[in-house]
C-alpha cells in the first residue's frame, strides 16, 4: 500500500548520501520532496504541513548539524515524526475488570466489519479469551449468515437470535447478549454493527442506542483505507456523532496510496489500533506504529516476522532440523528441507514474508511478480520421491530423475535444478550453522578469496598438480584412503602447527632465514 511514498523517500534521501554537512537549501529540497510524497500518498494536507514543519525543524537543529552522518540522521528525524503521526505508542484492548468486556464495532458499510468481527475473535482466542460474536446488523442482506459462517470458521459461537435482512430489533439484540455471554461464561464480547452507504443521522442514532444499551468498555471505528481522504471525514463525523476509542483499518494489502492511515490518528487524536493486511482470517494484529514507519522507510518489519514465525514454526522441528544442520543429529534431508518449506507457507505468501525484511524495497518488482505456485511445485517433485530418494538424494540417478518428472508433472530439468540446489543450499546452511560464515559475503569468516583486488584482473593462481589417483576398485580404494590418512597423521604428528618439517627438515638453514631482530639470539638460549 506504502509502495509509492517508500519509492519516493528512498529517492529524497538517495540524494542526501554522502554530504557531510546539509545546507539550508538541502534542507529546503528535502522537504519539499518529502511534502510532495505524502501529498501523493493521499495524507490529509493539515497532517503534511504539520510533519514537514516539524521535520524542516529538526533537521535545521543541531541533532544533523553536527552529526556524522547527516543524511543518516535526517532519515532517523522522519521515522520519528512518522511515528507519531501515527500514534505514537501501540495501543492495546483494555479489558473490563468484572463480567464480559464488551467490544462494540462501528463504520460505514464496506468498509469490512463483518469479516473483521471474525478476524478479531479468532485474534482474542489466541490470546487465551473465550469471546463471543454478536449479530447485531440486522439491515444488510445475509449479514447475520455471513457473521455465522466467519464464527464456524473460527470456531467462536455467535449469538443471533433474530434473521436479520431488515427483521429484528438490534437494540434488543445487542443488550440481551450481554446475558447470553454471562450465562455461557465468555470474557468477550464483540457486538458487530450495521453500516451505511453513507454517514447519515438513522445510523449514528442506532451506533448511539446500542452504545447506551451495552456500555461497552471499547468502540472501534472500522475504516477502509482505500477511501483515501473521505476515511478522515468520515472518521471525524463518527467522532463527533457515536464517539469511539481507536481505529481499525482494513485492507491495507490493497493497492490504494494509504494515506488514510496516516491521517487519522494525527486529525482525530485516537489511536490506530489493529490492522487487517490479507483476505485470511488470520492476517490480522495489533498496529504497531514504529513498525509500520519502518516498512515505508523501507526498513523492514523483522520484529512482526519474528513474532509470526514463534506462531507458526514447530520449535522441536526447528531444533531438529538445526542439529541436522550441525552435523550433531544425522544428515539433513529433502524431507527435512520440506517441512521446513511447509512451516514457512503457514507465514503467508512469500512476497509477504521477503516485504517484512530490510531493503527489500529495491526488489519489490521481483517480489510482486513472485509466482507462488512455485512452491507447490518444488512440494510436488519432492512428495514423488520414494523414502530412500529423500533420505539420500546422491542415489537419484536419470533413470529415477525422469520418472520423479512424470509423477509430478514437471521436466527432468526441473527436477535436475531442484536436487543441485538443494545440495548447494545444504551445503552453505551447514556452513553457516558451524560457524564458517556465508559463502560469497563480504565481511563474514569461512570465506577465501576476499583479499584480493575487486578491480582489474586476477592475480594468477599457481597451478595445482594432479592428485594420486585412486583405484577403481572400492576394497583398493578404500586401502589407498587409509594409507593416505596414515601420512598425513604423521606429518601432523611431526609439527603440530603444519608447517613443513620431519626428519630431512634443514632448522639451522630455516632460522637462518628468518630476519630476526638484533640481539634475539640471547632469547633462544
Amino acid at each position: 500500500m506504502f509502495a509509492t511514498l517508500s519509492d519516493r523517500l528512498a529517492d529524497t534521501f538517495k540524494n542526501l548520501r554522502g554530504k557531510g554537512r546539509l545546507s539550508e537549501a538541502d534542507v529546503d529540497a528535502t522537504a519539499r520532496e518529502i511534502r510532495i510524497a505524502l501529498l501523493e500518498a493521499d495524507v490529509a494536507l493539515p497532517v503534511v504541513k504539520e510533519f514537514v514543519a516539524a521535520v524542516k525543524e529538526r533537521a535545521r537543529g543541531e541533532e544533523v548539524s553536527q552529526a556524522l552522518n547527516p543524511a543518516q540522521q535526517v532519515v532517523k528525524i522522519v521515522n520519528e515524526e512518522l511515528v507519531a503521526i501515527l500514534g505514537g505508542e501501540t495501543r492495546r484492548l483494555r479489558y473490563a475488570k468484572t463480567g464480559p468486556t464488551v467490544i462494540m464495532l462501528a463504520g460505514l458499510q464496506g468498509a469490512g466489519k463483518t469479516t473483521l468481527a471474525a478476524k478479531l475473535a479468532l485474534w482474542l482466542k489466541e490470546q487465551g479469551k473465550t469471546p463471543m460474536l454478536v449479530a447485531c446488523d440486522l439491515q444488510r442482506p445475509n449479514a447475520v449468515k455471513q457473521l455465522q459462517v466467519n464464527g464456524e470458521r473460527v470456531g467462536v459461537p455467535v449469538y443471533a437470535p433474530e434473521p436479520g435482512n431488515g427483521v429484528g430489533d438490534p437494540v434488543a439484540v445487542a443488550r440481551g447478549s450481554i446475558e447470553e455471554a454471562k450465562r455461557r461464561v465468555h470474557d468477550v464480547v464483540i457486538v458487530d454493527t450495521a453500516g451505511r452507504l453513507g454517514v447519515d443521522a438513522e445510523l449514528m442514532q442506532q451506533a448511539s442506542d446500542i452504545r447506551d444499551a451495552v456500555q461497552p468498555d471499547e468502540v472501534l471505528f472500522v475504516v477502509d483505507a482505500m477511501i483515501g481522504q473521505d476515511a478522515v471525514s468520515t472518521a471525524q463525523a463518527f467522532l463527533d456523532g457515536v464517539g469511539y476509542d481507536g481505529v481499525v483499518l482494513t485492507k491495507l494489502d490493497g493497492d490504494a496510496r494509504g494515506g488514510a492511515a496516516l491521517s487519522i490518528a494525527s486529525i482525530t487524536g485516537k489511536p490506530v489500533m489493529f490492522a487487517s493486511n490479507g483476505e485470511k482470517m488470520t492476517d490480522f494484529d495489533l498496529f504497531h506504529p514504529d513498525r509500520m514507519a519502518s516498512r515505508i522507510l523501507d526498513m523492514g518489519d523483522v520484529m512482526t516476522l519474528i513474532e509470526q514465525a514463534e506462531k507458526a514454526f514447530d520449535s522441536e522441528q526447528a531444533m531438529k532440523a538445526a542439529a541436522k544442520l550441525s552435523g550433531q543429529g544425522g544428515e539433513f534431508t529433502l524431507d527435512d528441507f520440506l517441512e521446513q518449506m511447509q512451516q514457512v507457507r503457514k507465514l503467508g505468501s512469500m512476497s509477504k514474508i521477503m516485504g517484512m525484511l530490510p531493503g527489500m524495497g529495491q526488489f519489490r518488482e521481483q517480489l510482486e511478480n513472485f509466482d507462488e505456485r512455485e512452491i507447490d511445485r518444488i512440494q510436488a517433485i519432492i512428495q514423488s520421491m520414494t523414502p530412500a530418494e529423500r533420505a539420500n538424494p546422491k542415489i537419484i540417478d536419470g533413470s529415477r530423475r525422469a520418472r520423479i518428472a512424470k509423477g509430478s508433472g514437471r521436466q527432468v530439468s526441473d527436477v535436475n535444478q531442484l536436487v543441485d540446489r538443494f545440495f548447494e543450499a545444504r551445503k552453505m546452511m551447514m556452513q553457516m550453522a558451524r560457524g564458517g560464515g556465508m559463502p560469497g559475503m563480504p565481511g563474514m569468516p569461512g570465506m577465501p578469496g576476499l583479499g584480493g583486488p575487486k578491480k582489474g584482473k586476477a592475480k594468477a593462481q599457481p597451478k595445482k598438480g594432479k592428485g594420486a589417483k585412486r583405484s577403481g576398485n572400492p576394497a583398493k580404494a578404500a586401502q589407498q584412503a587409509a594409507a593416505d590418512k596414515e601420512k598425513a597423521a604423521a606429518a601432523g604428528a611431526a609439527n603440530p602447527f603444519g608447517m613443513p618439517g620431519g626428519e630431512d627438515m634443514d632448522y639451522e638453514k630455516a632460522a637462518a632465514a628468518l630476519d630476526l631482530p638484533k640481539d634475539f639470539s640471547k632469547f633462544l638460549k
